[in-house]
């Protein structure tokens, strides 16, 4: 069973997340918080595997609560942020401190249950809708001066054997560019002509030699090292 932790201040979205979740039979809604602060408490007692985290509450906010989250070795748990329409700095932020997707809410069931257990799987989850706004604006906050561009290239390119993992192979890069367009595995399979055990055996490649923890993380550190975009 996968156990969810539901954070969000209004009611009435702990309630329904909690009902759409309730009809997977491998998953289960062990708490509900309606803060950061009660987030990282009930985290702590209940050790969920995933939390359904809102970004925007009074008190201790869903940025917070993540990257507090996330730096407790105790914790396993990861965080599937939830999002309304309106991308801004708080997504990003929420991202860079630890979360392994974003989700808008109004999401369909099928689609919420998919993104809960892909990230509990530890593959991460990129809401299609909002995935080219997201990576564009995150690349052009990171992206370097004209002068310093091919030199950050380069580096990003043996960041991972620097760091005594290896560089990418070649297909682990078609993987990453993929990625960046929001791709599922099934649909990287078909754009590269592979089966898709194919793709997940390249995105594990992948996720080792960059020290990602899923897809998402990969993609920004494409994103940083001038190995991708979203163009």
């Amino acid at each position: 069973m996968i156990r969810v932790l539901v954070v969000d201040d209004q009611m009435i979205v702990r309630a329904g997340l909690g009902v759409v979740l309730g009809t997977a039979d491998d998953v289960e809604v062990v708490g509900e918080a309606v803060d950061g602060e009660d987030a990282l408490r009930q985290a702590r007692a209940l050790r969920p595997d995933v939390v359904c985290m809102d970004i925007r509450m009074p008190g201790t906010d869903g940025i917070a609560a993540t990257r507090s989250i996330r730096a407790d070795p105790a914790l396993q748990a990861e965080v599937l942020v939830l999002t309304t329409f309106d991308v801004d700095a708080d997504v990003f932020a929420a991202l860079e401190a630890g979360a392994a997707g974003f989700l808008l809410k109004g999401a369909d069931e099928a689609t919420l249950v998919a993104a809960v257990r892909s990230v509990a799987s530890g593959e991460g989850t990129l809401d299609q809708r909002l995935t080219r706004r997201i990576l564009q604006e995150f690349a052009d906050r990171r992206r370097p001066a004209p002068d310093t561009a091919a030199e950050a290239a380069g580096a990003g390119r043996h960041e991972a054997a620097d760091a005594g993992r290896g560089p990418l192979t070649e297909r682990e890069h078609d993987v990453l560019t993929l990625l960046a367009r929001g791709l599922s595995n099934a649909e990287i399979a078909e754009e590269l002509f592979v089966e898709p055990t194919t793709v997940k055996y390249h995105l594990a490649g992948l996720l080792q030699k960059t020290g990602a923890r899923d897809r998402l993380q990969a993609v920004l550190w494409g994103l940083r090292a001038g190995l991708v975009t979203v163009d």
